[in-house]
């Protein structure tokens, strides 16, 4: 379908709650395809919807070679920890360590309606943490510590087109 445009901070869709996928249309399955489509370039491992501009509950993720996506995701448990480098292709061109969990669980639907259930530990765990947050209307900026967070938003004050 097409490969759509990333929305970047300040843009107010990344600070907005994602609604819930009621009924699967056309114009969903269309999303999910522009997701794929999107996701599925080196170096992305995931894309909430949000983020490129449609305020629902529904990302795409590319791990280790396997790209696929979920509607309406729920955190459904998490454990251990990991504290590595995190970026955001709505935050561009930074990279900081941001303490999340080592393994995460979400359970969503496909777009039969079928219960899926996405999970891993590392880098997965991570992605599904940080997607579900996009979802939730945070950016892992939000999880830095107070001065790292200000450096970072000079940077993106700084560096706004």
């Amino acid at each position: 379908m097409a490969i759509r445009e990333i929305r970047v901070v300040p843009d107010p869709v990344l600070r907005t709650p994602c609604d819930e996928i009621t009924t699967i249309t056309p114009a969903v399955r269309r999303l999910v395809q522009d997701l794929l489509d999107t996701v599925d370039d080196p170096g992305r491992a995931g894309l909430s919807a949000n983020q490129i501009g449609v305020s629902l509950r529904a990302f795409s993720y590319n791990i280790e070679g396997k790209v696929g996506y979920i509607l309406n995701p729920v955190m459904e448990e998490t454990s251990g920890e990991q504290y590595g480098d995190e970026g955001c292709l709505s935050v561009p061109d930074l990279w900081y360590k941001t303490r999340r969990a080592d393994y995460a669980r979400v359970r969503g639907i496909d777009l039969d309606g079928k219960a899926i259930v996405l999970e891993g530990h590392g880098l997965m765990g991570r992605m599904l943490q940080h997607e579900c947050d996009h979802l939730d209307g945070h950016v892992y900026l939000d999880r830095l510590e107070k001065e790292e967070r200000r450096e970072a938003m000079r940077y993106m004050r700084a560096h706004a087109k």
